[in-house]
C-alpha cells in the first residue's frame, strides 16, 4: 500500500482493495487478509469482541461482514477462538469490512496478527470504509449482494466486478449445509472454556446427544458435554432412522448458514420423524427455523438480519430478559405457527419471533445463540432445560418399562 503525493504534498494511500455493490455502486478501501475477492451478501455485526468467533462461526457462510465496532484486531488470533466444527473446509465468513487499520495485537493468548490469521484462512478484508455508512445503508435499503475484492497493484476488472455482483442469485432459495457440515460422524466431549486452565473432557456423561451438524458451533458442543451429555456429531443427511439407531437421550438440530426452506428439503422429513419419535430435541438458529417448518410454520427472509452479541429478547415463559448473542438473516414468520406451538421467546428490537416450544412433545428452540461465543451467558439456561427434559422421559420411560413388566406377569 504505498502512498501517492500531490501538488500540494498531501500523501494517500491509494486504494486496494474495493466492495462493488449488485447496483453498481464502488466503494473504495485499503485491502487486507487474502488477496483475489469473494461474493456474498453483506450483513453488519454489532459486537464489540469476539471477531475470530464471529469470522469462524459457519451460520455466516455466504456473507460479507461489515463489523460496526471501529477497532477489529486489538488481542491477535489464537486457535482456541475458532468456532467451526468442520476444518476441512474454509467455513465462515466469505469477506470482513473494517473501518480502521487492525493494530498490532495487544494479549498473552495472541499467537499471530489477525491480517496473517485472515490470509491463512483465506478471507478477503478491507479496510477504510465509512462502515457507519455502510450500516446505515443497509439499514435503509436490505443487505445488498455484493463483491469485495483486494488486489496490492489496486488494478481491477471493475466491469466483471460489478457482473458477478449483479448476477449473483442471492441466499433466498439456497442450499448452503453441504459446504460446512461434517464429511462423518464423530463424538465431541470437550467441555468449555475456563480461565488459564482451558479446555476440559467430559469423562461421565449422563446423557446422550445425537446432533445434527448443519454448520454448528464448537463452544454448543462444548455447553451439551459440560452439561453432562456425551455428543455424537452426525452430518447433515444423516435419516432419522440412522440417528435413532444410536438410542439417544436427545436430540440437538444445530446453527448453519443459508436458506431454511432450502436445506429443509431434506433436513424437515428427517426433524417430523425425530419429533414423532417422542425424542427430547433442541434447535438452534437454523435448526429453530427447520424445526418451525417442519411444524406447519414459514420462514421469511429478514430486511437486515440480526446480528451481534447484544440483541435484548424476551423469555415470555418467565417474563425475564435476557441479552443475546445473534446471527440470522431468515426468521420463522410467528404468524404461520399452528394452535400447537408456543411462541416462548420474543425480539425486544422488533418483535419478530426467537423462540417455541412443540404443546404436547419434549421439543423446544430459538432462533439466538444460547452459546453465545462471543456474547454474554444469559442464555446458558437454555442447555439446563434440555438436560431436563431428557432426565423426565428417561424416568417416565423407566417407569413405563416397570408398569409393562408389571403386566405382562401379571
Amino acid at each position: 500500500m504505498s502512498p501517492k503525493q500531490d501538488d500540494s504534498g498531501w500523501t494517500e494511500r491509494k486504494p486496494t482493495a474495493l466492495l462493488v455493490l449488485a447496483d453498481g455502486t464502488v466503494l473504495e478501501g485499503h485491502g487486507l487478509g487474502a488477496t483475489g475477492h469473494a461474493v456474498g451478501e453483506v450483513c453488519f455485526n454489532t459486537a464489540m469482541s469476539g471477531y475470530e468467533e464471529i469470522l469462524t462461526d459457519p451460520s455466516y457462510a455466504g456473507q460479507i461482514i461489515t463489523f460496526t465496532f471501529p477497532h477489529i484486531g486489538n488481542v491477535g488470533a489464537n486457535d482456541d477462538d475458532i468456532e467451526t466444527v468442520n476444518m476441512a473446509a474454509a467455513t465462515g465468513a466469505r469477506g470482513v469490512i473494517l473501518r480502521a487499520d487492525i493494530t498490532e495485537p495487544s494479549n498473552y493468548r495472541s499467537s499471530r496478527h489477525l491480517d496473517q490469521w485472515l490470509k491463512a484462512r483465506g478471507i478477503v478484508g478491507l479496510c477504510g470504509l465509512d462502515t457507519r455508512a455502510l450500516t446505515a445503508l443497509i439499514r435503509e435499503k436490505g443487505m445488498p449482494n455484493a463483491v469485495v475484492a483486494h488486489q496490492p497493484s489496486g488494478k481491477f476488472d471493475l466491469d466483471a466486478l460489478k457482473k458477478e455482483a449483479h448476477q449473483w442469485p442471492g441466499l433466498v432459495g439456497m442450499d448452503l449445509v453441504p459446504m460446512v457440515t461434517s464429511a462423518q460422524r464423530f463424538t465431541w466431549d470437550q467441555t468449555e472454556w475456563r480461565w488459564n486452565e482451558g479446555y476440559g473432557r467430559q469423562t461421565a456423561p449422563e446423557f446422550h446427544v445425537v446432533a445434527i451438524d448443519y454448520g454448528s458451533k464448537r463452544n454448543i458442543l462444548r455447553l451439551l458435554a459440560s452439561a453432562g451429555c456425551k455428543v455424537t456429531v452426525v452430518p447433515a443427511q444423516t435419516s432419522a432412522e440412522d440417528i435413532l439407531a444410536l438410542k439417544p437421550d436427545g436430540v440437538f438440530l444445530s446453527n448453519g448458514p443459508g436458506d431454511p426452506a432450502a436445506t429443509g428439503e431434506y433436513a424437515v422429513p428427517v426433524i417430523k420423524a425425530l419429533v414423532d419419535s417422542g425424542t427430547p430435541t433442541f434447535g438452534i438458529c437454523l435448526g429453530h427455523q427447520m424445526l418451525g417448518i417442519a411444524v406447519g410454520g414459514k420462514t421469511i427472509k429478514m430486511h437486515q438480519g440480526h446480528h451481534g452479541a447484544n440483541h435484548p429478547v424476551k423469555d415470555m415463559t418467565t417474563g425475564k430478559v435476557e441479552i443475546t448473542s445473534m446471527n440470522h438473516g431468515f426468521a420463522l414468520d410467528k404468524d404461520s405457527l399452528p394452535s400447537s406451538v408456543e411462541q416462548t421467546h420474543v425480539s425486544l428490537f422488533d418483535g419478530s419471533n426467537c423462540g417455541i416450544a412443540l404443546r404436547d412433545r419434549p421439543v423446544f428452540s430459538v432462533q439466538y445463540h444460547p452459546e453465545a461465543s462471543p456474547g454474554p451467558r444469559d442464555s446458558h439456561y437454555l442447555f439446563t432445560r434440555f438436560v431436563e427434559l431428557m432426565r423426565v422421559r428417561r424416568k417416565t420411560s423407566a417407569a413405563d418399562r416397570k408398569q409393562a413388566g408389571s403386566l405382562l406377569a401379571g
